[in-house]
């Protein structure tokens, strides 16, 4: 019955998807991201559903939704409503179908995802099926694609204590689960000189340019400093004009860490080499710092794959799980000792450019796996207690 239920439901997911997907939602376009949390809001309230808003003046506001029959619930749920596309993207190239694929701006990270999720409670309340669409708690939050820093101390503060955390990515291209994800964070470094017009008073000017030079060789020799870590100097810029000696340099600097004590180690390397200026009279500045850490696959991820595995199992699906370089929010339940995996989404591909696809088979097979799942974990005696608030 319940998978009638969703694949009953197939024409309208992907209705709904086309809404969601031709409204912009770029993660610095505010109106659009709320505009994704209402069309959601009005959908989950429709079912049942209590949603909270968490605002934001300059982000989208994240939603936290459970139902009203909810207690205590076990499981929290985290998909993210940004995408990375600014806006007049979706007016470029909208929703579109071509054969068993869908195509257009975030359609498969993550606003299949979202879909999917709501459907599968929706099948789950049709069902009558309290214990399991009662037992999840969700984060819709609308920062993930710039970094979660606004959204990490609401996903935090809901995961605490719960037994386990679904994270709403897309799966991999192969369909696998993700069960492990390097941590990192992101730094911008900021060199302050003085300009000079080069051909007639160069000895006037101070180069931002040649100081952030040393910088960038200094911090590139940083990837020797222990294995499993990665910096990478990815974007730069400054100066003014050919004929000026710049006054200004600004460069990005990306870091990865595998392990969590890396996170102190890299940070402190990194605000070493920045602490003093190569060139007199050159001012520095670092900002940010490390954002996620890594999700780590132990006894409690082994536990809640088994519970996935079993889940596909029952509806013919074998469930594989790899670990990915990549961050997501999954680093956010996962260091609060949430039992986590990721990428319990639809599957697709080319996520973040303009050839970004979903397999459209996967959106009812991905959502019945996730009703499935819930309905097993909500079945089981709970881990731990869980007080819940808000």
């Amino acid at each position: 019955m319940l998978k009638e239920a969703i694949y009953a439901r197939e024409q309208e997911m992907l209705q709904l998807l086309e809404r969601l997907v031709n409204q912009d939602s770029g993660s610095k376009y505010k109106k659009g991201v709320d505009a994704i949390g209402h069309m959601l809001r009005q959908k989950y309230e429709k079912l049942g559903f209590i949603v909270d808003v968490a605002t934001e003046d300059v982000v989208g506001n994240h939603l936290i939704i459970r139902h009203k029959e909810t207690v205590r619930p076990g499981i929290v749920i985290v998909a993210h409503m940004d995408t990375v596309f600014p806006e007049g993207t979706a007016k470029e190239r909208p929703f579109t179908i071509k054969g068993s694929r869908a195509y257009g701006p975030g359609v498969i990270d993550m606003k299949a995802s979202q879909v999917a999720l709501l459907t599968a409670l929706s099948a789950l309340v049709e069902m009558g099926d309290e214990k399991s669409y009662s037992n999840v708690h969700i984060v819709l939050n609308s920062d993930e694609e710039i970094g979660s820093h606004k959204s990490k101390i609401v996903i935090e503060n809901v995961a605490l204590g719960k037994d386990y955390a679904l994270i709403m990515e897309p799966a991999r291209a192969n369909g696998a689960l993700v069960s492990a994800r390097r941590g990192g964070g992101t730094y911008t470094l900021r060199v302050y000189g003085k300009a000079a017009h080069s051909g007639i008073a160069p000895e006037e000017g101070i180069s931002a340019i040649e100081e952030i030079c040393y910088k960038i060789i200094e911090l590139q020799k940083l990837n020797g400093i222990e294995e499993g870590v990665n910096v990478n100097v990815g974007l730069i810029s400054g100066g003014e004009a050919s004929n000026v000696v710049s006054p200004y340099a600004e460069a990005t600097i990306d870091v990865r860490i595998t392990e969590p004590h890396q996170g102190t180690l890299i940070d402190k390397a990194v605000r070493k080499v920045c602490a003093k200026p190569h060139i007199e009279g050159t001012n520095i500045e670092l900002v940010g710092g490390i954002n996620r850490y890594p999700v780590i696959k132990n006894d409690k991820t082994e536990s809640l794959l088994a519970h996935i595995r079993e889940a596909g199992k029952e509806i013919g699906l074998a469930i594989e799980d790899v670990a990915t370089g990549g961050g997501s929010d999954a680093s956010f339940t996962s260091s609060v000792h949430v039992a986590t995996i990721d990428g319990l989404g639809p599957v697709g591909g080319g996520a973040h450019s303009i050839d970004e696809y979903l397999d459209i088979p996967t959106l009812t097979e991905r959502t019945y796996l996730l009703a499935k799942v819930i309905q097993r974990l909500s079945n089981k005696p709970a881990m731990t207690p869980v007080n819940y608030t808000i």
